[in-house]
């Protein structure tokens, strides 16, 4: 039903139907109740802080550089050992084992050809992280660009 008023006036005249002239209030009761709500659940996450113990000064600049492997990966998907070629997985792993067991674990830097089938740069992938190095990089994408003039 609408909102109109039924008001009976005499005897002779018909009920005439008025406007409500009140605001109904309920939506806007909503949608402030809603607000509150959000304000509550917002101001715990803005007062939150961590106190951290952040150390002062300039920290000592490390001599020493870290040694550097390179992985190479060919067109004919051999894989080089700072240019030694490896004779398959097995020696790869086992090397990746050994730079792992160092006290000063090297950066290893793979390097694929353009050429280079992906299963088998993702096998070498998959040696780096079994064998427990985190510090990789993969070097000369700027092969792969079509443009390599381009930025």
């Amino acid at each position: 039903m609408s909102p109109m008023r039924r008001t009976k006036k005499t005897r002779r005249t018909l009920a005439v139907e008025e406007p409500v002239a009140d605001i109904n209030t309920t939506p806007l009761i909503d949608v402030m109740l809603v607000l509150l709500v959000m304000l509550i659940i917002t101001i715990p996450i803005q007062l939150h802080n961590v106190n951290l113990q952040l150390p002062v000064g300039t920290p000592p600049v490390s001599e020493a550089k870290p040694e550097v492997v390179t992985i190479a990966i060919d067109g004919a998907s051999t894989v080089h050992w700072n240019g030694t070629p490896l004779r398959d997985a097995r020696e790869l792993q086992e090397r990746l084992q050994a730079a792992a067991a160092q006290a000063e674990p090297p950066e290893l830097h793979v390097r694929p050809d353009a050429h280079t089938r992906y299963d088998r740069f993702a096998e070498v992938m998959v040696a780096v992280n079994q064998a427990g190095l985190h510090r990789m990089g993969v070097v000369g994408s700027e092969q792969f660009l079509d443009n390599p003039g381009a930025p």
